[in-house]
């Protein structure tokens, strides 16, 4: 069992698909109205969603409660597979799938890009465990192996800094820097490839994951 890599997609698409449903909730909100364009807000009216313009969404519906309908079922489906059911034949094909209809059905902009990348992560779930031991000496592997917990924990610090942590800082104390926000976005991405490749090396380490503790 790969238990860092199944940890991490667990994880992480977990968020995904909240992500996906919180952007769903808001359309559903709007009503049935047509949106302004292609791109949209999925919080227009919202002061808490102000500093992060609003969660844009795009969608081919020209339905807004439509379109969130099918966000929040799409990215329930995203939930349910990264956490429940990785492990099946063609998970990642799966994952790639749904975020591309995410894209498409409303389900935020950046989410579905994060939800890609996560099945990607879920390539290495039937990979063999022995190519990251071919690849690397054993020292590198040994301090990736290490370092694999502070990047997962730094990974969903970024996240939850993100969301709700941006609008949370603005919305109840007035706090805005657009620096920060790319700041901690470029941290998601980072972070989340460090603790992906960490986590394969340390499942070549230990692919029975018998001796786990984060």
């Amino acid at each position: 069992m790969k238990t860092a890599t199944r940890i991490m997609i667990a994880t992480f698409g977990g968020f995904v698909g909240l992500m996906g449903i919180e952007h769903g909730l808001g359309e559903v909100l709007q009503g049935n109205t047509a949106p302004n364009g292609l791109v949209f807000p999925s919080w227009p009216d919202s002061q808490f969603f102000a500093v992060l313009d609003g969660e844009p969404a795009m969608s081919v519906i020209p339905n807004l409660f439509i379109t969130g309908i099918l966000a929040i079922i799409v990215s329930l489906f995203y939930f349910i597979w990264a956490t429940m059911l990785v492990q099946r034949k063609h998970s990642s094909m799966v994952l790639i799938l749904a975020s591309i209809l995410m894209l498409t059905v409303g389900g935020g902009i950046f989410t579905p890009i994060l939800g890609i990348l996560i099945a990607a992560a879920a390539t290495k779930i039937s990979a063999p465990v022995t190519r990251w031991q071919k690849r690397l000496p054993a020292g590198p592997r040994h301090l990736l192996e290490t370092l694999w917990p502070w990047f997962f924990g730094a990974c969903i610090f970024s996240w939850l800094l993100m969301f709700p942590g941006v609008p949370v800082l603005n919305y109840f104390f007035g706090f805005y820097d657009a620096n920060l926000i790319f700041i901690v976005l470029a941290c998601m991405f980072a972070f989340l490839f460090l603790a992906s490749i960490a986590g394969f090396v340390r499942d070549s380490q230990d692919p029975a994951g018998s001796s786990w503790g984060i």
